[in-house]
Order: structure tokens, then sequence, then C-alpha cells
């Protein structure tokens, strides 16, 4: 596959932030774009598997935070 059909989300040479919203609920973004509103930087940015790896270690319950 060539570099014009990779996923962002999925390229390994790119560097990305974890970020989280106000529900508790995180998320990988790639650094070249800004994160959307209503969402923060806790992580990054950093490699694609350092950004996973610090989601998974923080986001123990999928359910969203009741508001």
């Amino acid at each position: 596959m060539d570099d014009q059909h990779v996923n962002p989300f999925d390229d390994e040479r790119s560097a990305f932030l974890a970020l989280v919203n106000a529900a508790g609920q995180y998320s990988l973004w790639p650094t070249f774009r800004a994160p959307p509103p209503g969402w923060r930087i806790v992580h990054g940015p950093d490699a694609r598997a350092s950004c996973l790896a610090f989601i998974e270690s923080e986001w123990r319950d999928l359910m969203p935070i009741a508001g």
C-alpha cells in the first residue's frame, strides 16, 4: 500500500496525541490535526504505540462519566 492510502490513525511513522473528553473517553489523535472541540491533550506528542499504551493504562471503564 502506498503512502496515499495509509489511514493517518494507523501510520506508525507519525506522531500522535492521547486525548480525553469531559466524559472520560480517550482517543488517539494524529498531531497534524488540531484536537476537536471538547477534547484535551493528556499525553504526547509521542509514538503511536506509546499513546495507545497510555490510553490502555488510563481508560479502565469504557462507560462515559455521567454528567
